[in-house]
């Protein structure tokens, strides 16, 4: 059995590798049909304009789908492990939100895109970059109250290492973005899908996009992180009979189902 088979860990590995071919593909279709410049553009920017906007968003949304089962997963996860510890077990609901929250924050970038919508399009990077953040360090948190119990303190420190590579990236992107879009360098350039390099403002619009490029890469490290995790867990549905057929009114379910458990069916 190969490592990515074993247990749940195929659902990091696929939100991971999705996400990323979803950048790539973009970037790489617009490049060769000379929508932005080759140079480090921003990602939104690669799925700005047809046909790349198409295959950015629905890559995005079925990377939206893998984040929230990928976020339930650990959630259900940590539940089962400190099912009698109530700080944890908050923590652990607070995070599923803010998770879920981030999620909803990059469908809202997938379907709405920069230059049509634009303070919608922001609106969903916040969720997703900002509420993804915040999801990260409760992650991180938990990692180490779990610890050294249910957690190594080498996924500790990864996942820490990871959250700081974040939250720099987010400051190093805002205040260049700040700089790039006060006024100094010119209107409307958030329409702006080409630059040349003589430009003013084009260093801080470099660093912003860098910038943008090392957020969305730290963010799918961080759940890299899941892998090992993920090995040792799994998922299953149980079915429970409320009837013996499917055209019985809701009142009778529950006097079927106790005859059924009585008589030993279930």
């Amino acid at each position: 059995m190969w490592w990515f088979q074993q247990g749940l860990s195929f659902l990091p590995v696929a939100l991971v590798v999705w996400s990323a071919a979803s950048f790539v593909f973009s970037y790489i279709t617009a490049i060769v049909l000379h929508h932005v410049d080759p140079l480090v553009p921003y990602i939104s920017d690669t799925g700005t304009i047809p046909p790349e906007r198409c295959l950015f968003g629905i890559m995005l949304n079925v990377s939206t789908f893998l984040g929230m089962a990928t976020m339930y997963v650990r959630y259900k996860q940590v539940s089962v492990l400190s099912p009698e510890k109530p700080k944890i077990l908050r923590l652990n609901k607070l995070g599923l939100r803010l998770g879920w929250m981030s999620c909803f924050g990059l469908c809202i970038i997938a379907n709405f895109q920069k230059c049509i919508l634009y303070y919608i399009h922001v609106l969903g990077a916040c969720l997703t970059f900002g509420v993804g953040s915040i999801y990260m360090l409760v992650q991180t948190i938990l990692s180490y109250l779990m610890q050294p119990e249910l957690h190594s303190k080498d996924i500790f420190w990864a996942r820490l290492a990871v959250f700081l590579w974040s939250c720099s990236s987010i400051l190093s992107m805002f205040v260049s973005s700040v700089v790039l879009y006060s006024g100094l360098y010119g209107q409307n350039l958030v329409q702006k899908l080409h630059w040349d390099p003589q430009e003013r403002g084009y260093t801080p619009h470099i660093i912003s996009t860098v910038s943008e490029w090392s957020l969305a890469f730290s963010f799918l490290s961080f759940f890299l992180t899941y892998i090992r995790d993920f090995q040792k867990i799994s998922l299953q549905a149980v079915v429970s009979l409320q009837g013996q057929t499917l055209h019985e009114n809701p009142g009778s379910f529950r006097a079927e189902e106790q005859a059924l458990l009585i008589a030993g069916s279930i």
